[in-house]
């Protein structure tokens, strides 16, 4: 099979390797259908993800079929991945956080991801598909991390909510934001990205914050992935507060502890998801109040994605989700 691997920083290859036949005790075998491109991958690409070491496959937004009958899953049942793969024994894992294991894996990341037509997953990290297209399941992933982010936040219904960055994992936290009833706002520099957020039906779309926001808001997620956009947004939250990092940079990240203090504000850190998340996303998807097919920008042929990718990496203003196709299947 070919592999999607970043070989370096800016050289990407598809690399020939065996086909996985046997997984450990407490894998499966999974058949990889469709393989979401994210910001992640960009990073990986333009050498900007700080826990990576090269070569390495990429792929974690992964759907596929159980391709062999394992573990209680029966074969060419169709599942969503969770690429998180935690140790289970250590202190957060025992706490019920495996999506800050402090040994996590995660394929595409810390190991070879699913960019490819099989990989072995444990069993504990699939979830059921059912009547989920494929492709729409491929886009699970990245949406739970704004849904984890909005639970981190305790978002409730009437908060006002700034999501700064409106790129995918920004739109998606406000999606789900705006599900719990809050009163959501986006801002972005980007002009293309605000357009496609009022596709959306979001109606509070700023490029900069005047006088009108002095206040500031109840919970405030940073999506940017800039540590300039990270340090401004502590000014956008609110007394008595939230900021909620999604992003997560290089860079230190510096603030007046005199104004934080006097908001008593709170600062969190949202990392990756957990099944809950998951479980909600899908939830979503099913029934409509996320709609795959409008968060679907291109599909991409794995033979093609060592053009694309550069051209994607370098230029995505108008991308919500590009999705790569393995495999077959609805």
């Amino acid at each position: 099979m070919l592999c999607g691997t970043c070989i370096a920083p800016g050289r990407f290859e598809l690399v020939a390797a065996p086909v996985p036949q046997t997984a450990p005790d407490g894998w499966v075998l999974v058949d990889i259908a469709a393989a979401g491109l994210c910001g992640t991958d960009y990073h990986i690409f333009t050498g900007k993800q700080p826990y990576l070491s090269y070569p390495r496959v990429i792929g974690h937004e992964l759907s596929g079929r159980v391709a062999v009958a394992s573990a209680g899953w029966a074969k060419g049942v169709p599942v969503v991945i969770n690429p998180y793969i935690s140790c289970g024994h250590c202190r957060a894992c025992l706490r019920g956080k495996p999506n800050c294991c402090t040994r996590i894996e995660v394929l595409g990341v810390h190991r070879d991801g699913g960019m490819c037509a099989r990989i072995a997953v444990p069993a504990t990290n699939l979830y059921p598909a059912g009547d989920l297209p494929l492709e729409a399941a491929a886009m699970v992933e990245f949406l739970a991390i704004g849904a984890h982010a909005v639970r981190r936040g305790e978002v409730m219904a009437g908060d006002r909510v700034l999501v700064t960055g409106a790129g995918p994992i920004g739109l998606g936290a406000a999606l789900f934001a705006r599900m719990r009833g809050a009163e959501v706002h986006l801002l972005d520099t980007t002009p293309a990205r605000l357009e496609q957020a009022a596709a959306f039906g979001f109606e509070h779309l700023h490029a900069a914050l005047g006088p009108d926001h002095a206040e500031g808001f109840d919970v405030v997620f940073d999506a940017t992935g800039h540590a300039g956009a990270m340090e401004a947004g502590f000014a956008h939250v609110g007394h008595g507060g939230s900021y909620v990092f999604i992003s997560v940079v290089q860079d230190r990240i510096t603030f007046s502890d005199p104004e934080f203090h006097k908001r008593e504000a709170r600062l969190i850190g949202s990392r990756n998801a957990t099944a809950e998340d998951f479980e909600v996303v899908m939830a979503a998807l099913r029934s409509g109040a996320v709609r795959a097919d409008a968060l679907l920008s291109e599909r991409i042929a794995l033979a093609d994605l060592p053009t694309r990718l550069p051209e994607l990496a370098a230029d995505r203003g108008r991308l919500i989700k590009a999705i790569v196709i393995l495999g077959t299947g609805p």
